[in-house]
């Protein structure tokens, strides 16, 4: 049998239990050498893309590494992206310290001018209006963190993959057909049997020596490893939306107010910029995305600003025939609060509009995998489970240093990665659903305990 000896970037590597020397590996012929990975992530989106570029970076693989990375759409417009002044993507991503530290390889590659440093939070109660505050600017501790569009993320990433094609194979526009263990072996002193082989749509196979699922909620590379995923549906939507906002407020704070039917929350993108996510009813989430820009803004002011019992109005307002000038209802109302408010109580910048073809929804899930790996695949992002689109950079660094030793090693080392995050996330996705259900209720005990519990904590600066 002909053989083809494998002597520059070796893909393949066996350490003897006796001697743990590495053996030079060699293939068979019939397979194509080219279509052999040490790697294979399928999922190009924010998480899968990360993970390539800090497994392609990591001092464990800079000299011994081959990573595929599978997309199903066309990269060319991340590749390409070049926004206009004033118009945002409705999809953000909000970095921690911690977080920027992680993407300081692509760093540099970032647009800045699209970034919004922010150092104060306000949360509140929508009902009793128990407040919590954290604000970094009196201790010069720095930002608490930075907002910017997840295509600013990936842009900085494929750039930087662009740079040196040689550290990524990105195959985009490419779906997963079929994931399966055949029987082509590699040889007679190496044997590939045991590793997954991906079918491409335009015909390629790969053989991966570590599959990783970052391919989202119904992840191919889980069905695969037959891992299940458990969970639960809410009854909630969330709408997203860029929205235009005062400019001559200084836009430098992270609002949240919990309603009964779920929290909205605005983030700054840039003054004169925000960007809002507001989880609610389905129902309610059908009309929010369908009313006018007008009413739009003046609901979002409400939902910051007005009672539950008048934003319960507003509600039953939308979608009547009968025609109600909502800002004049708004002023109105707000008027007659302001004789018995707090005067010290703030809000966030007056929303004026929202940027055109900006709002969108989805359904709200809880999702957690059984596990995290299974004999040859690593799951991460969606892939794994989590509160629908949040995604933790602890996270993906994790994996990429557990994933960057497997490859010169063995898979025992992806042991402690699973132990190591699956708890932690059991822990955040069990503290997300309590708070889901915390807040999601008007009845009165409940209410006082969680104000009480708010206002304790904003009192307890070591402990915030």
């Amino acid at each position: 049998m002909s053989v083809k000896y494998l002597t520059n970037r070796t893909l393949f590597q066996k350490f003897s239990t006796n001697l743990n020397k590495r053996f030079l590996a060699t293939v068979s012929t019939t397979s194509k050498l080219e279509d052999i990975y040490d790697i294979v992530i399928v999922g190009g989106g924010i998480a899968g893309s990360a993970l390539a570029c800090a497994l392609a970076t990591s001092n464990l693989t800079k000299l011994q590494k081959r990573i595929a990375l599978i997309e199903s759409s066309n990269t060319s417009n991340i590749r390409e992206w070049n926004p206009l002044q004033g118009e945002f993507s409705n999809r953000v991503s909000s970095l921690t310290p911690r977080s920027v530290q992680f993407f300081k390889g692509v760093w540099q590659n970032i647009n800045e001018e699209r970034i919004k440093p922010f150092s104060d939070m306000q949360v509140w109660d929508g009902i009793s209006d128990a407040r919590i505050r954290y604000n970094n600017e009196s201790d010069k501790k720095g930002p608490l963190a930075w907002i910017l569009e997840n295509y600013n993320i990936q842009h900085a990433i494929l750039k930087t993959f662009d740079k040196d094609k040689s550290i990524v194979d990105i195959l985009d526009n490419t779906k997963v057909q079929d994931i399966t263990f055949d029987k082509e072996s590699g040889g007679e002193q190496f044997d590939l049997s045991d590793w997954p082989s991906v079918e491409l749509s335009d015909g390629r196979k790969l053989k991966a020596r570590l599959l990783v699922g970052a391919d989202g909620f119904n992840s191919p590379v889980r069905s695969f490893a037959n891992i299940e995923s458990l969970g639960w549906d809410y009854n909630s939507h969330a709408v997203v939306a860029t929205l235009h906002v005062d400019p001559n407020i200084e836009n430098k704070t992270a609002w949240q107010r919990f309603l009964p039917t779920g929290p909205i929350a605005m983030l700054p993108l840039q003054n004169g910029y925000s960007s809002m996510v507001w989880s609610t009813t389905p129902n309610l989430a059908t009309k929010i995305k369908s009313i006018s820009s007008k009413d739009f803004a003046c609901l979002v002011n409400a939902a910051f600003q007005m009672r539950v019992a008048d934003l319960e109005y507003f509600y039953s307002q939308l979608g009547n025939n009968e025609s109600v000038d909502l800002q004049s209802e708004f002023e109105w109302r707000k008027s007659v609060q302001l004789k018995n408010s707090d005067p010290k109580e703030e809000f966030p910048p007056l929303v004026l509009g929202v940027q055109e073809k900006s709002r969108a929804g989805f359904p709200l899930r809880m999702r957690n995998a059984e596990s995290y790996i299974k004999e040859r695949v690593v799951l991460v992002g969606l892939g794994c489970g989590s509160y629908n689109t949040s995604v933790s950079w602890t996270r993906i660094k994790s994996r990429a240093g557990r994933c960057a030793p497997f490859i010169t090693r063995d898979i025992n080392l992806l042991r402690g990665y699973s132990s190591e995050r699956y708890l932690s996330n059991l822990v955040m996705l069990g503290v997300v659903d309590k708070l889901h259900k915390l807040f999601g209720t008007d009845f009165t005990p409940t209410v006082l305990a969680r104000s009480l519990g708010l206002k304790t904590l904003n009192n307890l600066e070591p402990v915030k």
